[in-house]
């Protein structure tokens, strides 16, 4: 008997729905990062984008752990002689939620191009309503 090796002709991929309210920012994008790449398929193949679709709502509920909130910085370079700019998470859950997710979910991917390609099918809203409905995703607990 073989071993059987997916590929990208016969992956059929579903919709998920995450909901982040009041759950772990870190465990939410754990979650979201093990979907995406397709880790939860008994077909898993590592060097074939076996991912689905993924919907985070509720951004803006997730909950940082301990002293997160005021500690942690969102740190990004312009590349120029003084353009570190630093933004702490306090502010960057009160004006972007969906940011601060997608920086937790990307830094899950793997940094190549399954996980560019991984990444460009998430989705998160800072609220509860999200434009996919016509997919029919469906709820993650």
């Amino acid at each position: 008997m073989s071993t059987f090796m997916a590929n990208a002709n016969t992956i059929e991929r579903k919709w998920y729905v995450i909901d982040a309210a009041n759950k772990p920012l870190g465990r939410t994008a754990a979650k979201a990062a093990e979907i995406l790449r397709g880790k939860h398929r008994p077909e898993f193949t590592p060097h074939v984008d076996c991912g689905e679709f993924v919907i985070i709502i509720n951004a803006a509920k997730a909950i940082l752990t301990g002293n997160k909130l005021e500690d942690k910085y969102y740190r990004h370079h312009s590349g120029y002689i003084g353009g570190l700019k630093e933004e702490n998470y306090k502010h960057l859950m009160a004006t972007r939620p969906e940011l601060a997710m997608e920086l937790a979910v990307k830094g899950m991917l793997p940094h190549n191009t399954i996980g560019a390609k991984s990444f460009t099918r998430l989705h998160v809203y800072a609220d509860a309503n999200h434009a996919q409905a016509a997919q029919k995703p469906v709820v993650l607990d």
